[in-house]
């Protein structure tokens, strides 16, 4: 993608993900937005084969039929730490680079997986909602409600973020298992190498691993029911992470404590039935949705295509 200026390069950004990226975009580069384009194929037609890059972003599949309609893309740089989304496999036989953007949302995200405990078990939200209710006045003092502090936290996934996530459950005095690929060199973490047997010895279970053929639905209805009527889950992973039903099913009917979400299997509409619920905490994946992150995912996202216009190693490159 060598090129004598960098606003030769047109770029395909497939959301509007972030004003400060769509702004330096426009400003570095050729920029096209899909959504502006109804249907797509307009778009692909007049610009499909001039198009060198795409800035994907979850939800948005960069699979075979759109590699197919972009003749010329050399690079997907990905507004995103998890590329479920995009089809490494056509990438990687089509020679097309894929980017994300890991380490710079690492603390957000930790930072809400415990926040979503703590929310889960101290019934924060719901508090919340007592008193703006005026029901503190009319009824009383809250229910009692349980601690995160001490608690034993299970972390399926022990990367960058499921790492961030102990050592933030360390500082409440909580010990720590794990379920990964392979035992990681932590002697004071428990390793499993099995879900369900994490599960059985946790009050915490907290999602954080990648989003593969291997971890989808890896939370099933055996996991859920090792989990227990006490225990809760928190997700900052991917919702696929999840059988949805079978967790929908088991907060109903009180086999599983409690819930804290950020990720659903169809964003954005989570399950009507979670809606009414007392023991689910639902945020709208916002784990990395910092003014400070948002910005530096977007640097990231920029620093790729530019390095790969002009011929330099990638920052941080998938394939």
């Amino acid at each position: 993608m060598a090129m004598d200026s960098l606003s030769d390069v047109s770029v395909l950004l497939m959301y509007p993900v972030n004003a400060y990226l769509e702004q330096e975009l426009d400003r570095r580069f050729s920029l096209l937005r899909l959504w502006e384009h109804s249907p797509p194929d307009s778009l692909f037609r007049a610009h499909g084969s001039t198009i060198r890059a795409v800035v994907g972003y979850h939800g948005h599949k960069v699979d075979a039929a759109l590699l197919d309609a972009l003749p010329s893309l050399e690079i997907v740089s990905s507004f995103s730490v998890g590329i479920n989304h995009v089809d490494l496999a056509e990438c990687r036989e089509r020679g097309i680079r894929v980017t994300n953007t890991p380490d710079v949302l690492t603390d957000d995200v930790a930072d809400l997986a415990v926040g979503l405990a703590i929310a889960a078990l101290r019934k924060i939200p719901q508090a919340d909602r007592y008193v703006r209710a005026g029901l503190w006045k009319a009824k009383g003092d809250y229910t009692l409600t349980t601690r995160f502090s001490g608690k034993r936290v299970a972390i399926l996934g022990l990367g960058r973020i499921g790492l961030a996530v102990a050592k933030r459950a360390e500082a409440f005095d909580c010990s720590i298992s794990y379920h990964s690929r392979s035992q990681k060199p932590f002697p004071n973490y428990r390793f499993f190498t099995n879900v369900v047997d994490l599960a059985a010895n946790c009050d915490v279970l907290i999602v954080a691993c990648s989003l593969n053929a291997e971890t989808h639905h890896i939370v099933s209805r055996e996991v859920i029911h090792a989990l227990g009527p006490e225990g809760v889950l928190i997700n900052i992973g991917r919702g696929a992470h999840v059988d949805e039903p079978e967790l929908v099913s088991a907060l109903l009917e009180k086999r599983l404590g409690a819930a804290g979400l950020d990720v659903f299997e169809h964003e954005p509409f989570p399950p009507e039935q979670l809606l009414g619920l007392d023991n689910v905490v639902l945020v709208p994946h916002v784990g990395s949705d910092t003014e400070e992150t948002c910005k530096a995912m977007a640097d990231l996202v920029l620093q790729n295509l530019e390095a790969h216009a002009l011929n330099k190693p990638l920052l941080t490159p998938v394939i």
